[in-house]
C-alpha cells in the first residue's frame, strides 16, 4: 500500500518536474518582452476601432497584466464593453505556457489561440456595435491605470529581481499547481480508473459547462487545472476551450472590487460564461464532424 501511494507521488513529481525548467524559461522571456514593448502601459490602442482586435491581441499574450488593466479602464469608464470581452475572451493566464511546455500537448497550441483569437475579436466588435451609444470618458491627465492589481509594477526592481525573483517565484507557484493536478488524477486514476474513464466518456458533452465554470475562478490556478486536464487526457479540446474563453485573470477581481456596478458586473459575468460554453460546444461539434 505505501509502496504504492510512493510510486503515484515519485511519478507525479517527476512529470512536474519535467515542466519546470521551461516553465521558468518561459517566465524569462515573457518578462523580458513585456519589459521592451511595455504592453501594459498603452493604453490608447484600446479606444480606437481597432480596439477589439489589438486587445484580443494582446490578451493573447501569456501574462496577467493585460486582463486587470482592462478591467481598471472599463471600470472608469475608458474602453467599450465590448473591447473588455474581447481581452477577456482571449485571456488564457497560465494556459499557453503549460502547453508549450508539455511536450505532445503544445501541438494544441496554435488552434487554441486561433480560436479563441476569433472568438475575442467577433465577440468585440459586435457588442461594440450593439452598444454603439456607450460613452466613454477621457482619462485625467496624469493619471496612471497599472497592469497589476496590486498596482506595482516590476519595472520598478532591479534586474536581478525582474528577470530572475520573480520568474522564479511564479514558476514554483505553478508548478505547485501542477503537481497538485498531477497528484490527484494519478491516485484517482490507480484507485478510480474504471469509474473515470466511463465519467470521461458518458460527460463528453457536459465538459464545456463544467470546464466553464472552473474557468470564471479568478486565479491561475484555475487555467493550470483545466489545461493540465487536457494535458492528461481528462478534458477534450472543446472542454478546454470553453474553460480557457471563460477565464479572464484577475479581470473579475478588479470589475467586483466596484460593489456599485455588481448588476453591470454579474450581467459581464454570464454573457463571458454563456459565450464560452457556445464556444466550447461549437469545438466539440467541429471535432465529430470532422471526426477529430
Amino acid at each position: 500500500m505505501f509502496a504504492e501511494i510512493m510510486e503515484i507521488v515519485l511519478d507525479a513529481l517527476l512529470d512536474s518536474l519535467k515542466v519546470f525548467p521551461f516553465l521558468f524559461l518561459m517566465y524569462v522571456l515573457i518578462e523580458f518582452l513585456e519589459n521592451r514593448t511595455n504592453i501594459t502601459k498603452n493604453k490608447n490602442i484600446l479606444r480606437g476601432n481597432l480596439a477589439p482586435l489589438l486587445g484580443a491581441a494582446t490578451g493573447i499574450v501569456p501574462q496577467c497584466g493585460f486582463s486587470v488593466m482592462a478591467a481598471k479602464l472599463y471600470d472608469k469608464k475608458l474602453i467599450r464593453t465590448g473591447t473588455l470581452l474581447a481581452v477577456f475572451l482571449a485571456t488564457s493566464d497560465e494556459a499557453l505556457i503549460i502547453l508549450l511546455s508539455s511536450g505532445s500537448s503544445a501541438i494544441a497550441v496554435m488552434p487554441l489561440i486561433a480560436v479563441k483569437f476569433a472568438v475575442a475579436v467577433g465577440i468585440g466588435y459586435l457588442f461594440n456595435a450593439l452598444m454603439r451609444g456607450e460613452k466613454l470618458s477621457e482619462m485625467e491627465e496624469g493619471e496612471e491605470i497599472h497592469g497589476t492589481p496590486c498596482g506595482h509594477d516590476h519595472e520598478e526592481d532591479g534586474k536581478v529581481r525582474r528577470y530572475l525573483v520573480h520568474p522564479l517565484l511564479h514558476s514554483l507557484e505553478i508548478f505547485a499547481y501542477i503537481l497538485v493536478v498531477n497528484l490527484a488524477f494519478g491516485f484517482a486514476m490507480h484507485y478510480a480508473e474504471g469509474a473515470i474513464a466511463s465519467f470521461l466518456q458518458g460527460g463528453y458533452w457536459y465538459q464545456p459547462l463544467i470546464a466553464g465554470l472552473v474557468g470564471l475562478i479568478p486565479n491561475c490556478a484555475s487555467s493550470v487545472l483545466v489545461t493540465q486536464s487536457y494535458v492528461l487526457g481528462a478534458l477534450s479540446f472543446g472542454g478546454m476551450a470553453a474553460g480557457l474563453c471563460a477565464n479572464a485573470g484577475l479581470g473579475f477581481v478588479i470589475l467586483f472590487k466596484n460593489v456599485k456596478s455588481w448588476k453591470r458586473n454579474l450581467a459581464l459575468l454570464g454573457i463571458l460564461y454563456v459565450i464560452s460554453v457556445a464556444v466550447g460546444y461549437a469545438v466539440l461539434g467541429a471535432m465529430q464532424l470532422f471526426g477529430i
